[in-house]
C-alpha cells in the first residue's frame, strides 16, 4: 500500500545523495560525495580498492573492466596503500569532471544560474528514484535503488517504508519532489 496514509511514518532523517556528477553547491556536493565513498567502501576501511569500485559500478549496471579502473586510478593511489582514501577519491573525482566538463570556475554563473542549475541536478536526482516518472518516489522505487547499491536495507520494505516516511511531510506514503527538494537542501546545510 505505497500510495495510503503514512501512519507508519516515524521521523528520522533520510539523506540520499545525488546522482548528478558535480553540482554547483560545494557543501552539496562534498556530502554527496562522501555519502557515495562510503557505499562504495564495501569493507569499512576507508580506503576504496580496485575491486571495492569495480563491484560498485557493476551493481549500478556500469561495469567497467578491471585493469581499465586500475590504470584509471593509479595514480590516486598513494605508495603503500591500497586503495583511494576519501581525499584521493575526491581528486580523482575533480579530475574526471574537469576533463569530461571542464573546469569549475568559482563565481563563472550568477547566483539565479547557480540555484536553477542546482535545481536542475536535484530534479535529474529525483528522477533516478522515480522509476515509473508519476512524481513520486514510492517505498518500492527506493527499494530498487538500494538493491541496485546493494544495500542491506533493500531486503526490508518496512525499513525502506520508515526511510520514505522520514521525509514524508504530507504523510501520503510517498516523497514527491518537493519532500526531496527539502530533503537536500537539509544535507547542505547541515554540510556546511
Amino acid at each position: 500500500m505505497e500510495g495510503g496514509g503514512g501512519s507508519h511514518c516515524r521521523s528520522r532523517a533520510l539523506h540520499r545523495p545525488s546522482p548528478s556528477f558535480r553540482l554547483r553547491s560545494p557543501s552539496l556536493n562534498t556530502v554527496r560525495l562522501r555519502r557515495i565513498f562510503d557505499l562504495f567502501d564495501h569493507n569499512g576501511d576507508g580506503e576504496i580498492t580496485v575491486d571495492e569500485l569495480a563491484l560498485a559500478l557493476d551493481r549500478l549496471g556500469l561495469g567497467a573492466d578491471r585493469d581499465e579502473i586500475a590504470s584509471t586510478v593509479a595514480t590516486y593511489i598513494p605508495l603503500g596503500r591500497a586503495g583511494l582514501a576519501f581525499d584521493d577519491f575526491e581528486a580523482l573525482h575533480r579530475s574526471l569532471g574537469d576533463t569530461f566538463f571542464g573546469a569549475a570556475a568559482p563565481g563563472d554563473e550568477g547566483a539565479a544560474a547557480a540555484e536553477e542549475k542546482e535545481e536542475q541536478d536535484m530534479r535529474e536526482a529525483f528522477r533516478v528514484f522515480d522509476e515509473d516518472g508519476d512524481g513520486f518516489i514510492s517505498a518500492a522505487e527506493l527499494q530498487v535503488v538500494l538493491a541496485k547499491l546493494g544495500l542491506p536495507e533493500a531486503r526490508n520494505i518496512a525499513r525502506v517504508r520508515e526511510m520514505i516516511c522520514s521525509v514524508d511531510q504530507d504523510r501520503d506514503g510517498r516523497v514527491d519532489f518537493g519532500e526531496f527538494k527539502h530533503m537536500m537542501q537539509g544535507i547542505s546545510v547541515r554540510g556546511a
